[in-house]
């Protein structure tokens, strides 16, 4: 008998992704001895979760272990956390091997190997992302969110999932009041800190350096606009005292081959109005806050040492 069964046609027709069940092989006419066995250390399967095997001597994809996932679950799971979070289309997501699966609180299904099996009375309405049954995007964010314990990370995965359109901030306020509160306090902090119209992670952890750099109360976000009327730009941060603004400049949101040249524009628009600008890469924010502080203290006094152009702001928010 061929040892190398995956190029059986027989095969593939009862497996998905190369992924299947013991007893389905079994079926077949291959004991689970001899499938187990074919698993070992230089054998030409591999062994993903109690009676189930990837058809390959292969590291186990996303999508084969999301399949093994579901084979586990019998029909009944739901994909949700980060898994879910990178289907629907995030990059903000901390890396993870799990697959976190939502099943009804009957079940008895428990969390082996990489599959972690959460039991809810709350089950969601399903959707098929990419042939995956998977929880609606809040609901798969937050289950994601309620299992982190470090700031950075829940906020940059709720703004991205807000600025790309994918949920609200309303939405996902919504479903953590009504989901499970295990977990939720960090994620209930962040979205409440979300509701003063934070763009980034970078920009939360600049508004603690401009406190400590003495200034002014920040506004976030303003629309600028010259002496007539028309738009300038939307800083970060901005000094409306002195008509200073900051902007944190990450390569990766600002310089883009696609964005350099709106960057650029938005500098020239910056100093055609007079206006003093200050640039920081978000790297900057954490290895050298006292530096950047400075930086701003300085910008400020070279700003307050100039009349202040005419500039108007609208839609402010003051923190």
């Amino acid at each position: 008998m061929n040892p190398n069964l995956i190029i059986d046609p027989s095969l593939r027709r009862h497996c998905r992704y190369g992924v299947i069940r013991t007893t389905t092989l079994e079926r077949l006419g291959i004991p689970p001895r001899t499938a187990y066995r074919r698993c070992q250390p230089g054998g030409p399967w591999t062994y993903l979760l109690p009676g189930i095997v990837l058809l390959a001597n292969t590291r186990p994809t996303a999508r084969q272990r999301v399949e093994a996932g579901l084979l586990h679950c019998r029909g009944a799971g739901l994909l949700t956390g980060f898994e879910a979070a990178r289907r629907y289309g995030l990059r903000n997501v901390p890396l993870s091997s799990e697959v976190h699966l939502l099943v009804p609180s009957d079940s008895q299904l428990r969390s082996p190997g990489f599959v972690v099996i959460e039991r809810t009375t709350l089950l969601p309405g399903r959707r098929m992302v990419s042939g995956v049954p998977t929880a609606p995007p809040a609901r798969a964010i937050l289950d994601g969110a309620r299992r982190i314990r470090e700031l950075d990370p829940v906020m940059g995965l709720l703004i991205e999932a807000r600025q790309s359109g994918l949920c609200t901030i309303a939405a996902l306020s919504a479903e953590l009041e009504s989901g499970s509160q295990r977990g939720s306090a960090l994620p209930r902090a962040v979205l409440k800190r979300l509701l003063t119209d934070l763009r980034s992670v970078p920009e939360a952890r600049a508004t603690g350096i401009w406190r400590s750099a003495g200034l002014p109360p920040p506004v976030h976000n303003p629309a600028l606009h010259g002496p007539d009327g028309k738009y300038l730009a939307r800083p970060d941060l901005w000094c409306d005292e002195v008509a200073l603004a900051w902007e944190i400049d990450s390569y990766e949101h600002h310089y883009r081959h696609a964005d350099y040249g709106d960057t650029l524009d938005r500098n020239t628009r910056y100093a055609g109005a007079g206006i003093v600008l200050v640039q920081t890469l978000p790297s900057r924010l954490k290895s050298a806050p006292a530096a950047v502080a400075a930086e701003l203290r300085a910008a400020y006094e070279a700003a307050r040492a100039r009349p202040r152009p005419a500039v108007t702001i609208q839609h402010s928010n003051v923190s």
